[in-house]
This record gives structure tokens, sequence and C-alpha cells, in this order.
């Protein structure tokens, strides 16, 4: 059976929301968004993801990895508990920067970027 489709929105230069799982079925719409965004900072809205798989992962792992090395930061927001689970037994949690809201990643990245 298909997984439901990943729909992305862009909510703002750097910040994107997706809104469905984040499944094998679903990494190429997820990393081609990551890529097409070109901002120094990017947030990536979880708040619509209800949950995600190994591959789903390994595209979220890899886009961090790729912003990072070319220099630019990435937040998420809004991770569900059942998400979070995941990164918490994988350990990504601790590669992550991970915030309630875009409110308390913006002010984060902020006072970081001015630090």
């Amino acid at each position: 059976m298909p997984s439901e489709p990943l729909q992305v929105e862009r909510l703002d230069r750097g910040v994107l929301s997706f809104c469905g799982p984040l499944t094998m079925e679903n990494t190429a719409p997820f990393l081609n968004a990551v890529r097409r965004e070109d901002a120094p900072t990017m947030i990536l809205d979880f708040s619509g993801v209800p949950y995600l798989d190994s591959s789903g992962l390994g595209s979220l792992v890899s886009a961090c990895t790729s912003c990072t090395k070319a220099g630019r930061r990435v937040a998420l927001i809004g991770v569900n508990p059942r998400v979070r689970k995941v990164f918490e037994i994988t350990k990504v949690e601790n590669v992550l920067l991970l915030f309630p809201t875009l409110a308390d990643a913006l002010e984060a990245l902020t006072n970081a970027g001015s630090a």
C-alpha cells in the first residue's frame, strides 16, 4: 500500500513546512525542497510529520549534513513525540538542532549568529 504523499510548503525564506510521513516513497520531494532552499539558515517544520522510516531518517541526516558542510544551519521545529523517540533511539537528536516552535528557533539562531 503506498504511503501518503509528503506535502511541502515554503512559509518564508528558509522556512519549510512538511505535512505527511517522511518515508522511502517521499524522500525525493523532501530532498528536492531542501536543496532548492538557499537560505543560510533553514528551519524545517515537522509539526505535520506523523512518522518517518529509516529512509526518511537517512534523507534528513543527509540533508542536514550537506547543509552543514556548505556552511548553513538547519533546525527542526514541532517534532512530535513519536518522531522524537526515533531521534532519541538513533542518537540523531545529538546532531540536530531541535526547537518546539518557530519563535524559539528564530530566537536561538539569531542569538547564536550574533554571539
